[in-house]
């Protein structure tokens, strides 16, 4: 799944959407670097929490 995404890619987090839209800064041995709107940065495992890719 994440191999889909790279950095610069818009993304959103079903479970938090509250977080708002995000910008994946770096993708590191499954942990991706997310840049949210409404909570900022956050590290998270790939393996366990699913983000969606968005279009512009």
């Amino acid at each position: 799944m994440i191999y889909d995404f790279e950095p610069g890619d818009k993304v959103i987090n079903p479970s938090n959407k509250d977080w708002g839209i995000g910008q994946i800064q770096s993708i590191i041995k499954g942990k991706v670097t997310v840049n949210f709107e409404n909570v900022g940065k956050k590290v998270i495992n790939a393996e366990n929490i699913e983000l969606k890719k968005i279009n512009d």
